[in-house]
């Protein structure tokens, strides 16, 4: 079969079901509108080129290529186009209409567009922001041509809005004008604002991404729409990137003994301490007997609930403990001599103890211990000497 023969049985194959047919006229972009009653049924960039119509009244299809308008020659995409293509292509629309002389409907997208005798409204057509003086199939249209079917009365004005394609969270400004002076106009509603008598309304938009706006005004046409993505430009929105953070610092292995309360285990381990200052065996001459009292604790995991000590002393068989109350040596006269009958008193939590006796220590044989409690209870009762406990002689 021929290229010329097969273009002839598409052509014929597309008349009989009432789709354009293509033509030798380059294919235009516009932007069609229509504005019904109560809502916008169309809105968006149309891609048409010449082609007949049918509106299936039972008397198409119809040339709608402009030259049944004397004033055009060569045939060319014209308004009826750009209709047909949108309602038979993605987010179509359903119409009914006639074709007398030209094209008219009644209804589109569900909602009557007929003539109502009691508010004067009509579907009005527009091209460019002029109202139409020739039907949709004898008026051409070129590349970027506003084209707008409006349902109003005669002589409601046309709004334009304009507004930022991208916005940061907060306020951002939208301006209505009129379409065919181009004047500011007040008191139309835009996102539930008011605009001013500079045509301008601030909206404060907060939510990230894509958002939509119109105007509207009693005794106005709907207008445009205007799309607006707000981003703060790295949130991920309106085709932003956010910002990878640096990959974390590797997680050294938790080390614990299995019994410290380190990495989840049970906290079983007395918190370490030992006496300072003073040295086991160590004789102090007489008068010259210690006063200061010194000891650190290792760090422990749970804390420290308590430092104690417990001083003991053995004068010649007199034997005393010191009592952290009254700060004084009391003898101990219902128990033996030795440090096991002492008692102890607490100095405080701190890991470093400094406790300043009353005076120096007398002449005697001492003991002296200390302990740590942390706040799993462990304490180390076990004696070191040199550690935990130092013997020391005065006088």
């Amino acid at each position: 079969m021929s290229h010329r023969l097969l273009a002839v049985l598409v052509g014929c194959l597309l008349l009989a079901l009432g789709l354009p047919a293509l033509a030798a006229a380059a294919p235009v972009t516009v932007n069609l509108r229509i504005e019904g009653p109560t809502r916008t049924l169309y809105e968006g960039p149309v891609t048409t080129d010449v082609g007949s119509v049918d509106v299936g009244d039972g008397t198409g299809p119809h040339a709608c290529d402009g030259t049944t308008n004397p004033a055009v020659t060569t045939p060319t995409p014209t308004r009826g186009n750009a209709f047909f293509t949108a309602a038979n292509g993605p987010g179509g629309f359903t119409f009914v209409g006639t074709y007398t002389f030209d094209l008219s409907f009644t209804q589109i997208a569900g909602e009557s567009v007929a003539f109502d005798a009691g508010t004067g409204a009509f579907l009005g057509e527009f091209k460019n922001g002029v109202s139409a003086n020739v039907g949709s199939c004898q008026d051409p249209i070129a590349n970027g041509d506003d084209v707008l079917y409006a349902y109003a009365p005669f002589g409601d004005e046309l709004l334009t809005l304009s507004g930022p394609a991208t916005a940061a969270p907060g306020p951002a400004t939208f301006r209505v004008t009129d379409t065919v002076t181009k004047a500011p106009v007040a008191g139309a509603d835009v996102g539930g604002q008011t605009t001013g008598a500079d045509g301008t309304a601030q909206i404060t938009i907060a939510d990230r991404g894509p958002h939509a706006f119109k105007a509207t005004k009693a005794g106005a046409v709907r207008s445009n729409r205007v799309d607006t993505c707000v981003t703060d430009g790295a949130d991920g929105a309106c085709g932003t990137a956010v910002p990878v953070a640096p990959p974390a610092a590797p997680v050294a292995d938790c080390v614990t003994s299995g019994r410290d309360g380190l990495c989840g285990t049970r906290d079983t381990t007395a918190p370490g301490a030992t006496l300072g200052g003073i040295r086991d065996h160590q004789r102090f001459g007489r008068g010259k007997g210690p006063r200061r009292l010194r000891a650190t604790v290792d760090a422990d995991p749970a804390g420290l609930f308590a430092v104690k000590l417990r001083l003991t002393r053995n004068d010649r068989g007199r034997c005393e403990y010191f009592s952290g109350t009254s700060e004084r040596f009391r003898i101990n006269r219902s128990a033996k001599c030795g440090a096991a009958n002492g008692f102890w008193f607490t100095v405080g939590k701190s890991p470093t103890v400094d406790y300043l006796l009353p005076r120096s220590l007398p002449r005697g044989h001492y003991v002296l211990d200390v302990e740590a409690i942390d706040n799993a209870f462990n304490r180390d009762d076990a004696r070191r000497r040199g550690g935990n406990r130092v013997v020391f002689d005065v006088g």
